[in-house]
């Protein structure tokens, strides 16, 4: 069972930045892609960006776009969401996951971590 661990989340100013970042407890030999999706109270589970774990074709929902950047470290086994010009609608529980195929469908993720709250104030 892979855990994943979030954290580099907080409370920020519109227009400020934070880091994120995603941290497996192991290797899954199964697992392509990481994801990163946000909750806001009252609302779905929404799907932010994705990376493959090798090349790259990163994705981004057309909300985030442009503001952030998904990356990744191999060797440190990390995962980082880099977001820029943070509005207050970004604020949310962010979560990264994994899946064994390229997807934007939280559904089709099979490990999640526990979540880190990103709170932009206006």
């Amino acid at each position: 069972q892979v855990q994943l661990v979030e954290s580099g989340g907080g409370s920020v100013q519109e227009g400020g930045s934070l880091r994120l970042s995603c941290a497996p407890s192991a290797r899954s030999s199964s697992s392509s892609v990481y994801g990163w999706f946000r909750q806001a109270p009252g609302k779905e589970r929404e799907f932010v960006a994705l990376i493959r774990l090798r090349g790259y074709s990163p994705l981004y929902a057309d909300s985030v776009k442009g503001r952030f950047t998904i990356s990744r470290d191999n060797p440190k086994n990390m995962v980082y969401l880099q977001m820029n010009s943070l509005k207050a609608e970004d604020t949310a529980v962010y979560y990264c996951a994994l899946a064994s195929r390229y997807t934007a469908n939280h559904r089709e993720y099979d490990y999640w971590g526990q979540g880190t709250q990103v709170t932009v104030v206006s």
